[in-house]
């Protein structure tokens, strides 16, 4: 049965969402070569939507996916063996031909995403070629991300490229012996995915599929290294930010705080996962576990004004003794002005004052915009909302600040 071109894109959309990785995966085990698999993938994405117009969306598109970029991996590889008689051509084009078992897709992503995440690769290369390869993202949206030029993305992922046809980087996962070598490097990226995908740093919707495909991959890690708490930690933190999605925006998308959130819409099956996996990893005390564990905090609290802030502000100084950056000490003084009261969030943001890394970031302001509210000190308070408002990623923010402006300062 044949489906409109509206379900027929939303089809291939899911299935990109869901196949890419897998499809991809499959035609580098087989070829070799990253840039054929990239291109046939690709090439098979782009036949779907006139083929399944035609004939109906198929009852397993990620298998129709794969098999129509084998297909069009042999026809290349003939093609080059015929032009030019490569003896490389050869070997691959007989890999492709053979007939395998396929392998189970997690196999596959696994196997993707630690070759992406090797160490000869430098981070921000590990990282763009991640969210490509194994999360489907364009060029233009890891651009977009990380606030730097398509350019800059694209040379970064055909060095990544280069650099592992280069150095002979194997495609697999690596040896127990290995592994605690390459593990921060892929958890690092994979923290980096699912805030991509919660919090899209272009300001753009939430994307639930690439929260999850990030969460789906932290399981996958933290199954392969069970003795490595930081893989729990991770998965933790990931499953207790994801349990409140249902609750972070209003109708209209503005965001909701964590102190706002209806609480009856956390997801309750993900939050006893993650604080377990959290009360598990804690005692390594790695970062993140000691981030899952301040995540646990809050989603345990039953209420808002029953969350321990003197719990949460010890966790975030043991998180500054390993990791001081600018946005823990944010959050820490938060957590000080929920304590202690609003002067003690303002002393800790004068403490702070305004580092590089978030001198265009809107929470700076608005942080400082509520310590100032709470403290009576209303035109103080307007300005830096103002200040939050032209800083922020996106409409949905800006009505939240200009919302909380009127309630101050109501227009005549």
């Amino acid at each position: 049965m044949t489906a409109g071109p509206a379900e027929v894109r939303a089809a291939l959309a899911a299935a990109h969402r869901a196949e890419w990785g897998v499809v991809f995966g499959t035609l580098v085990r087989l070829t070799g070569d990253w840039e054929l698999a990239e291109d046939c993938a690709q090439d098979a994405f782009a036949r779907a939507l006139p083929a399944w117009e035609r004939d109906g969306v198929p009852d397993r598109p990620g298998a129709w996916l794969t098999t129509t970029a084998r297909r069009r991996a042999l026809d290349v590889l003939r093609r080059r063996t015929t032009e030019q008689g490569r003896l490389a051509e050869l070997a691959a084009l007989a890999e492709v031909e053979a007939v395998r078992e396929p392998q189970p897709r997690e196999d596959e992503r696994l196997r993707l995403v630690f070759t992406c995440c090797h160490p000869a690769l430098p981070l921000e290369s590990r990282v763009a070629l991640t969210l490509r390869a194994v999360g489907g993202l364009t060029t233009r949206e890891i651009a977009r991300a990380f606030l730097v030029g398509e350019d800059t993305v694209s040379q970064r992922i055909l060095r990544a490229k280069r650099k592992i046809a280069a150095a002979g980087i194997p495609y697999r996962v690596p040896p127990p012996g290995a592994r605690a070598e390459r593990l921060g490097g892929v958890l690092a990226v994979l923290y980096l995915v699912f805030t991509e995908g919660y919090a899209p740093s272009d300001g753009s919707a939430v994307r639930d599929a690439l929260a999850e495909e990030a969460i789906r991959l932290a399981r996958l890690v933290a199954a392969e290294v069970p003795e490595e708490p930081e893989a729990r930690g991770l998965l933790a933190l990931l499953l207790l930010q994801h349990a409140r999605r249902a609750a972070r925006f209003g109708p209209d998308g503005s965001p909701i705080t964590l102190e706002h959130q209806d609480r009856t819409r956390w997801d309750r099956a993900l939050v006893a996962e993650g604080a377990a996996l959290a009360r598990d990893a804690a005692a390594s005390g790695g970062p993140y576990a000691l981030q899952a564990a301040i995540a646990a905090e809050h989603s345990l609290a039953p209420v808002a004004a029953a969350t321990d802030w003197g719990a949460i502000t010890a966790l975030y100084d043991r998180l500054l003794a390993l990791r001081a950056n600018p946005v823990v000490q944010l959050n820490r003084a938060v957590a000080v002005g929920m304590r202690d009261g609003p002067q003690a969030q303002l002393d800790a943001l004068d403490a702070l004052g305004t580092p590089k890394e978030l001198a265009t970031h809107h929470a700076l302001p608005a942080v400082r915009a509520d310590a100032l509210r709470r403290l009576g000190r209303t035109d103080q308070a307007v300005l830096s909302y103002r200040a939050a408002r032209d800083l922020a990623p996106n409409a949905a923010v800006a009505r939240e600040y200009t919302r909380l402006i009127a309630e101050l300062a109501p227009p005549d």
